[in-house]
């Protein structure tokens, strides 16, 4: 099976929710097509009580940082999968604790310069330049990376389908 991504055009309303944000960008996407399978995600990371999407600013992702570095916080990943022939959809949010090395200045500097840390919730990633300030993941990698390979096999089994499937 082919795969392609789709960019939803959905505005991330952070107040929403990662389950809800993961719908509407699925349903977006499904909506202008007949058949196939979509699955759409959204992060967002759980810091002391507060949910943070992605930084607004160079300032703010650097003051965030300062902040995280030697703590932990809960990335949550919600998940959606439809089916667009049939409509049939199936959601999942997945939850991995990740705790932050204790990072210098400088290096938190020299991420935040990066632009990285703007473009991802939470402000880090586990798969590119913010990796080697992760000193640990409790839980699934790819829910902080962005999308959970186990959840994507159990959404498919609630629409009826096997991952081994969708193998070419």
């Amino acid at each position: 099976m082919a795969f392609e991504v789709v960019v939803s055009g959905v505005d991330e309303d952070e107040s929403l929710g990662v389950a809800a944000l993961a719908r509407h960008k699925a349903e977006a996407v499904a909506s202008a097509l007949s058949d196939g399978l979509v699955l759409g995600c959204d992060s967002m990371f759980e810091f002391e009580g507060a949910l943070l999407g992605k930084p607004a600013s160079a300032d703010e992702a650097t003051t965030r940082w300062r902040h995280m570095r030697g703590h932990e916080g809960v990335l949550h990943t919600g998940h959606c999968l439809i089916d667009a022939a049939s409509g049939e959809m199936a959601e999942e949010v997945d939850d991995t604790i990740v705790r932050f090395g204790d990072v210098s200045d400088a290096e938190i500097d020299a991420y935040v310069a990066t632009g990285e840390p703007l473009r991802v919730a939470g402000g880090f990633t586990l798969d590119d330049m913010g990796a080697p300030f992760v000193e640990s993941v409790v839980g699934n990698p790819g829910t902080v990376i962005g999308v959970s390979l186990p959840v994507v096999r159990r959404l498919l089994g609630r629409l009826g389908m096997a991952v081994h499937e969708l193998w070419r």
